[in-house]
């Protein structure tokens, strides 16, 4: 009798391997470490706003760019996640898009939640709003903020609306820096159409401790006393809710 041959089921292929040396490689290229700390349990959210912050027109690939777009869904996200409870607003700015940073302003500033910012380097031009529209500012002892009137780049239509309308835009950022500072408007206003302090133009550079002195900024102090500052506030914010749950 004839036995046939017993066919040899095919063995399944073992997964690739993951080549976990590669993820490794992008971390140190992308970040310049294998490790970064991660903000596991913490009920802070950090928000960062460096280099130039663009509005409607989208700026050269070479420039270090904050788009306005990314931070609105992440601010709607922090004031809808019940796990955060303040945020943290990290400045280096050197400005950028008058109503895209009217618009961030807007946003802190309509938060419910604790909110504290921190100029770095530099909260120049329209940053100068996004700093005071928080609950709470600290400015750096070597940071700087230029304040200076609304300017347009590119094509003007020389006509009395355009100053008109360059005239209504500057009042809108005016008013919301003086209130949410403590700077009166005749203040911030000299320090906007100042001449002699910039080369060949007009306005002001703000050093951290003169911020202070007129009102601009709260305090001056760094990353420790802000995060101090923040906690502070969750806790009032915290007892506030639950002595208007037990009325």
């Amino acid at each position: 009798m004839d036995q046939t041959p017993e066919t040899e089921t095919p063995q399944p292929e073992a997964p690739p391997k993951k080549d976990e040396s590669s993820g490794l490689i992008q971390k140190i290229q992308s970040l310049g470490q294998t490790n970064v700390p991660q903000l596991e349990g913490s009920s802070i959210h950090c928000l960062t706003i460096v280099g130039q912050i663009e509005g409607h027109m989208q700026l050269p690939p070479n420039n270090k760019a904050t788009k306005y777009e990314h931070l609105i869904p992440q601010l709607v996200a922090i004031e809808q996640n019940h796990k955060i409870e303040g945020l943290l607003v990290i400045l280096n700015t050197v400005g950028g898009d008058v109503e895209a940073g009217l618009a961030i302003s807007e946003m802190i500033a309509s938060l419910s939640k604790p909110s504290v910012s921190l100029v770095l380097g530099g909260g120049h031009s329209i940053g100068v709003p996004i700093a005071v529209s928080a609950k709470y500012s600290f400015i750096v002892p070597t940071a700087t903020m230029t304040i200076h009137p609304v300017r347009l780049t590119g094509l003007v239509i020389g006509v009395p609306q355009t100053f008109e309308y360059l005239d209504k835009m500057q009042e809108r950022v005016i008013s919301f820096v003086t209130s949410h500072s403590k700077i009166s408007e005749e203040r911030f206003k000299e320090l906007m159409f100042s001449k002699g302090n910039l080369t060949r133009d007009i306005g002001t550079n703000v050093i951290g401790t003169d911020a202070v002195k007129d009102g601009l900024i709260n305090e001056v102090g760094g990353l420790g006393q802000a995060i101090k500052k923040l906690n502070d506030l969750i806790e009032e914010h915290k007892n506030i809710e639950s002595d208007g749950i037990k009325q």
